[in-house]
């Protein structure tokens, strides 16, 4: 049987600073995986000299993103093109060519039309909150269970779907880090717009934990291609230490088929899989 994963997230690096390792892994072992990015990243903060070559953001941000793909041994990565919409309750929100102003309907079709095509097995994308509250994040989980809804009985739809949860001993680690060293974990990243502490209160329940420590490397490798972009993962945690050895496993919350009480850990999101 072959394996087929999509990924349906937001902004080139998401792949590569939440799932980076855990891509690697899969590819290594022959799963054929397929990213949807809805956006061009247009929004990221980038410093002048990163620019230098390109002529906008989205066309820099691109390329990092084909260059963490050859990394990562993406089958294919499927462009959107809309419009970053920026952190939540900021200009760019109402910006019509951004996701979040784009028709949830509009949206969640583009994902069906890819779901038809590459016929996964599994899906993969943020939780209800968008990891860290961003509209474009919120927006892929919202198309992404419409398409689910949409594809209810058609033989094309994927068999489980999970949200990649943000590792809780991690952000807790980090959020007092931040309150020991006179940090506000409110107000983080380059633009102090990053609220650690709301991501901590959203954090989802882990159903399946995938050991990725072999493929830490390669993961750090793919994140270093998004050299304009500052991980969160460095400004929560600030050490490669913690990272590599509370990063050993990426959890995932299972949403379909909706876990049993008691039910222990999956450690292969393909576990129950059919061809």
């Amino acid at each position: 049987m072959t394996k087929r994963l999509l990924i349906v997230y937001a902004h080139p690096d998401d792949e590569s600073f939440g799932l980076g390792a855990f891509l690697a892994k899969c590819a290594a072992e022959g799963v054929e995986t397929y990213l949807i990015c809805t956006t061009n990243g247009d929004v990221g903060t980038v410093a002048p000299e990163k620019m230098q070559g390109y002529a906008t953001i989205a066309e820099l941000r691109l390329a990092e993103l084909h260059c963490a793909a050859e990394i990562l041994g993406f089958r294919e990565v499927i462009p959107f093109g809309y419009r970053d919409s920026g952190m939540m309750n900021s200009a760019d929100n109402a910006d019509p060519r951004c996701s979040w102003q784009a028709p949830l309907s509009e949206l969640s079709g583009r994902i069906v039309e890819v779901i038809h095509r590459v016929r996964p097995q599994v899906v993969i994308t943020f939780d209800p909150f968008g990891g860290y509250g961003h509209p474009d994040h919120i927006q892929c989980n919202r198309a992404t269970l419409a398409a689910f809804e949409q594809l209810k009985g058609d033989p094309d739809c994927p068999q489980k779907l999970y949200y990649n949860a943000f590792p809780k001993q991690l952000v807790r680690v980090g959020v007092a880090v931040m309150r020991l060293t006179g940090k506000n974990p409110r107000k983080q990243g380059q633009n102090a717009d990053m609220d650690f502490q709301a991501v901590l209160d959203a954090t989802t329940p882990v159903h399946a934990k995938v050991n990725v420590a072999a493929y830490h490397d390669v993961g750090e490798r793919a994140a270093n291609c998004h050299a304009s972009q500052q991980s969160p993962r460095q400004t929560m945690a600030g050490t490669d230490f913690i990272m590599r050895y509370l990063g050993t496993f990426n959890g995932f919350t299972r949403v379909i088929p909706a876990p049993q009480p008691d039910q222990p850990f999956e450690a292969d999101l393909f576990t129950g899989v059919s061809a």
